[in-house]
């Protein structure tokens, strides 16, 4: 952790390292919480970037996944054969296919989101007080505020 940063204040560099350590921890642990099905971190990925951004073609995912056409089409196969994910022909141009979430995958990731919250909520239910997590909604509200900024 840097002490100093052009003249910012020790607590904003404390608090911006605090806060990338403890979010990749949620993250790691959210990770744990569900069955993954085996699927590695990039096709996760891909799932989650069709679900939430709708249908796109294999060169659009692959340069947003910042990775090679030859990569996300393996990537793709294995959530094709996993029957994660659906092919259908472009309507603007019928040399491609666009690639959406099945209804299975769609599912997968619901169960997914779902098993995270209630790993979490528990975890809040137990392990503090009414006040503690009132505090933590408050500080959670600062965070939304820093997102957008």
């Amino acid at each position: 952790m840097a002490e100093t940063l052009d003249g910012m204040s020790a607590s904003a560099v404390r608090a911006a390292y605090e806060i990338r350590v403890v979010i990749g921890r949620l993250r790691r642990r959210f990770r744990e919480t569900y069955d993954n099905e085996e699927l590695t971190p990039s096709q996760t990925s891909v799932l989650s970037r069709l679900s939430k951004e709708g249908p796109a073609s294999a060169s659009a995912l692959a340069a947003a996944e910042r990775v090679r056409p030859q990569s996300m089409a393996a990537t793709l196969a294995v959530l094709e054969e996993r029957g994660l994910i659906q092919r259908r022909p472009d309507p603007h141009d019928g040399r491609r296919q666009l690639v959406s979430t099945s209804d299975m995958g769609s599912a997968f990731l619901d169960d997914k989101r779902r098993a995270g919250e209630e790993w979490l909520a528990q975890a809040l239910e137990s392990g503090y007080t009414e006040a503690e997590r009132q505090t933590i909604l408050e500080a959670l509200a600062l965070l939304d505020r820093l997102s957008r900024a």
